[in-house]
């Protein structure tokens, strides 16, 4: 069974830092390009970070040079380094296979919080 648990998120004022956490299951996770998925109110969820079976990461131009996502194949483990979050960073972020479609398989997500 495909499992997809988030975790890490929180409230944080402009400027601070957080770090999400993905634990996967069920499938071959070493094989797979990975990637982060964000989802503000009323905006459709669109991917922010991915990263290849080999490691190569890609981000989108909002959050490049803020963000760092890495990969532990051992654990079966995806991450997401958030630093000097922004208020247009809040959303639920969801982890998932980087071509995932809406009827895949998702977790319940993060949710994060970017207020003064």
């Amino acid at each position: 069974q495909v499992q997809f648990a988030e975790s890490g998120g929180g409230s944080v004022q402009p400027g601070g830092s957080l770090r999400l956490s993905c634990s996967t299951s069920g499938i071959p996770f070493k094989d797979y390009a990975m990637g982060w998925f964000r989802q503000a109110p009323g905006i459709a969820r669109d991917w922010i970070a991915t990263i290849t079976s080999g490691g190569s990461p890609n981000y989108q131009d909002s959050v490049r040079g803020r963000f760092t996502i890495s990969r532990d194949d051992a654990k079966n483990m995806l991450y997401l380094q958030m630093n000097d979050l922004a208020v247009q960073d809040s959303g639920t972020y969801y982890c998932n296979r980087r071509y995932a479609r809406d009827r895949d398989t998702w977790g319940k997500g993060t949710l994060v919080t970017v207020s003064s």
